[in-house]
């Protein structure tokens, strides 16, 4: 008998009813759901995984933080423990029948080694079934099909690049998190986690944070004027300076304006603007965040999108549909769908299809796209929502750039020079397609040199300068990407982590009094942590691993000689290290100064 592992038990679902055509008798062993089917004229099991079912951890003798030093954290042995025992039972009944194991696993780093792990607990009782490897990037009857008519070898490389990170994390996480909690007494539900990529990503929001407080500005002037053509046609100028960073001057050039203007020079452009490139994951992340969902939440959404078979795999780099893809059937599929009909009759209405392309290029899986057409009663809201963003994506990366207008008129009113701009779209192509693009036409009139205008209002405005923003969970994960912080199946997760770890809240994210804290002791102590460097590299080398330059146990051992260096810092400054964390988080539960009479002091939130 054939045994299939999938990494999920709806996945596990959709392929058995993919293989053999409906044909499904699903019974449970300990409780766990198997699917049997008839694939090929042979019998096949298809059971569905948890993720993963075995985590790493120290053992048991490192488990009290009191008794022992965390840095012997560094050498201390790592093993592997069950966390899904009744899968694991599963899988072992299981193997005494199996004749081949195929794993059908998510292709990528994770999901190599969650198969891989799979793979090793059936050994225990079956060492003699081979293992085969189906790769997808989409659960549909053509590329399920596929994947299993040629199933390839499982990965190790892959694998053990991932066993190499959660061996890092593990090891880093554990060591710098003890240290810092016991150094200041916050212990048990109220430790302070640090982690190899947490803190770096946490030290962005600090840093914006410290910089949006830190913000003094700077006060400026803008002079504008209305003006009117003969026509009656009315439009808006402002001075070619922009702005005035002397009030002074911004009136003297108020008072020398008349009640005529005088055209001196009109010049019109045409720009295209390019059709949006296909979605990554990142890119994904940050064009749902613009409709309020946070980057687990799209993660989430698209997974059970993925599923389902209704888009490609969510986790991918690449912004290049390679040339696998059929784009013209992807969108004759999508005209199916009313709200579509439009945009994709107009793309097949074209001689020849030429998608947009990005800057990232990959081999693993392609970009995300609609693999099958949904029906918007069968999702929910928020289902509809990505699912519509991604096809609309999809078909718009197919047009040809539209094209926008652009005027801009030179004014001479009073010896002074104005501005006008204006733009119209011209041509829409797939800004007709896209409502997530945000353009508007600025109007003025068509105007000629030597044109005399009326001016019939004129103002100045006082403004000052902007701090800059705090990041939104979409950019924050772009801003990760581009500093090589985690990883596209990670970056969503390490935020969730600093929110529920009480470090961050909101989206914009706001860091609290805590997370400030420990950012500013990890920059003054041991700045290695909280810079992006560190953790760029050692992701460059679990790449070695994967391109087999490296080894699992080199690029380990060169990351515990990293931590020894820092604990040795971080150990002959404990004391102070603890007394400025102890301060600051007495601050975050001060919530402002007490107002009774005679009375000085602070209040503070008792929890």
């Amino acid at each position: 008998m054939k045994l299939v592992i999938s990494e999920k038990e709806i996945a596990a679902k959709r392929i058995a009813k993919i293989l053999s055509g409906n044909g499904v008798r699903e019974d449970k062993v300990y409780g766990v759901p198997v699917n049997y089917i008839k694939y090929n004229g042979m019998d096949c099991a298809v059971i569905g995984l948890k993720g993963h079912i075995l985590k790493v951890d120290f053992p048991k003798d490192y488990a009290n933080w009191f008794k022992v030093d965390p840095a012997d954290l560094i050498g201390a042995e790592i093993e592997k423990i069950p966390i899904q025992k009744k899968i694991i039972q599963a899988l072992k009944k299981i193997a005494d029948q199996t004749t081949e194991i195929i794993i059908a696993t998510d292709y990528d780093r994770e999901g190599e080694l969650i198969g891989y792990d799979a793979w090793q607990v059936i050994s225990e009782k079956n060492k003699i079934a081979p293992v085969k490897r189906a790769r997808f990037s989409a659960i549909t009857p053509a590329d399920i099909n596929s994947a299993f008519s040629k199933p390839g070898k499982i990965d190790l490389n892959l694998a053990f690049a991932g066993r190499a990170r959660q061996d890092i994390d593990l090891i880093w996480g554990a060591v710098l998190t003890r240290f810092i909690s016991l150094a200041s007494y916050q212990v048990k539900d109220n430790f302070l986690s640090v982690g190899r990529v947490q803190s770096p990503t946490l030290t962005l929001i600090v840093d914006r944070e410290i910089e949006i407080q830190s913000f003094v500005p700077t006060p400026y002037w803008i002079v504008n004027v209305k003006l009117k053509t003969e026509k009656g046609e009315e439009f808006e100028a402002s001075h070619k300076k922009k702005k005035f960073l002397k009030k002074e001057e911004a009136l003297k050039a108020f008072a020398k304006i008349g009640d005529r203007g005088n055209v001196i020079d009109v010049n019109e452009t045409v720009r295209k603007v390019m059709p949006p490139s296909p979605f990554n994951t990142t890119g994904l992340i940050v064009a749902a965040n613009s409709f309020g969902f946070t980057a687990s939440k799209t993660i989430n959404v698209a997974e059970n999108l993925y599923i389902n078979g209704y888009i490609s795999y969510p986790r991918t780099d690449n912004t290049v549909y390679p040339p696998s893809i059929n784009l013209k059937e992807v969108v004759k599929t999508l005209g199916g769908i009313g709200v579509f009909e439009e945009a994709c009759k107009e793309v097949l209405s074209r001689d020849k299809l030429i998608a947009a392309k990005g800057k990232k290029r990959s081999t693993d899986h392609p970009p995300i796209y609609p693999t099958s057409a949904a029906v918007r009663s069968n999702l929910s809201e928020d289902e509809w929502k990505l699912y519509e963003l991604i096809a609309r994506r999809f078909i718009c990366s197919l047009f040809p750039p539209a094209e926008i207008k652009g005027i801009s008129a030179s004014i001479d009113i009073g010896g002074e020079i104005f501005a006008a701009n204006g733009s119209n779209v011209i041509k829409k192509n797939w800004i007709a397609f896209y409502p997530y693009y945000r353009y508007e036409d600025v109007y003025i009139p068509d105007l000629v040199k030597g044109q005399r205008l009326t001016v019939i209002d004129r103002q100045i405005l006082d403004k000052e300068t902007k701090p800059p923003a705090r990041y939104s969970q979409g950019k924050l994960v772009e801003k990760m990407e581009e500093l090589g912080l985690g990883t596209k199946a990670t970056r969503h997760t390490i935020i969730q982590n600093l929110i529920g770890r009480g470090y961050i809240r909101g989206n914009p994210l706001i860091p609290s009094e805590k997370a400030i804290a420990v950012v500013k002791i990890l920059q003054k102590h041991a700045d290695r942590i909280s810079t992006p460097e560190m953790t760029s590299e050692l992701e460059i080398d679990m790449d070695g691993i994967v391109r087999g330059d490296e080894s699992k146990e080199e690029v380990v051992e060169k990351s515990k000689e990293m931590l020894k260096s820092i604990m040795i810092k971080l150990q002959n400054e404990k004391k102070e290290i603890s007394q400025e964390i102890k301060k600051a988080i007495k601050e975050d539960f001060i919530i402002g100064k007490c107002t009774e009479p005679d009375c000085e002091g602070n209040l503070i939130v008792r929890v």
